[in-house]
């Protein structure tokens, strides 16, 4: 089955091998490495990526108050991951742009998967993070609400949640095998540098000062 899904695919830009050849497409994840620990392809995203992929490989995040949903079509074995985060509650509020970008994440990643092939009856999804790790935004609660938006999104879309590990006060680290539907998420209890903060607050930054567009298993 994967065969006709890579037969679906058709567009080089897609294909993580040419991507060096290639443009890739708006936030699709371009850090593709070969990961040593578990012998495979890999894909890292960062805030505002997501990654699809047809073959036997792993996708990667670390999340903070962000969210990854990991979705993928249980018959053709495809399937892919986002890494969103929506804006405080200020922000969100102005033209509801917090539910512009949640929905936007969510959407580009289904509508890949269902041009692959995948059929949306078929799709599952396994949802991380929403952590409050953010300084200074606990009273805004932002990974409260990107955990229920993911949920509630995915609940109006009729995908089934098999899996999920959200809110708390830590960071994760989530490891996402989508040919067998295989995730591993490490909770991150210390962090030795502000690489993951630094990360969301820099995005966060950019959600609020851009231009509004349409366009488990648990290891320590």
């Amino acid at each position: 089955m994967i065969s006709s899904a890579r037969q679906v695919l058709g567009d080089r830009k897609f294909v993580p091998d040419a991507m060096a050849s290639s443009p890739a497409p708006d936030c699709f994840a371009r850090n593709v490495y070969f990961d040593r620990d578990h012998a495979i392809q890999a894909a890292k995203l960062l805030p505002g990526e997501y990654f699809v992929s047809v073959r036997d490989m792993l996708l990667v995040t670390v999340l903070g108050s962000c969210v990854a949903a990991c979705i993928r079509d249980v018959r053709l074995g495809i399937g892919g991951m986002n890494h969103f985060m929506l804006p405080d509650s200020e922000a969100a509020g102005r033209d509801a742009i917090g539910a512009r970008y949640g929905t936007y994440a969510m959407d580009v990643l289904i509508s890949h998967l269902l041009k692959l092939g995948a059929r949306r009856e078929s799709l599952e999804a396994k949802v991380f993070g929403g952590g409050n790790v953010l300084p200074g935004l606990v009273q805004a609660n932002v990974g409260h609400q990107n955990a229920a938006f993911v949920e509630a999104f995915l609940a109006t879309e009729n995908i089934r949640i098999t899996a999920r590990d959200l809110a708390a006060g830590h960071p994760r680290k989530v490891y996402f095998f989508p040919a067998t539907g295989r995730v591993l998420v490490k909770r991150l209890r210390s962090m030795h540098n502000e690489t993951v903060l630094e990360r969301e607050v820099q995005y966060r930054r950019r959600l609020t000062q851009a231009p509004n567009q349409a366009d488990v298993e648990l290891f320590n």
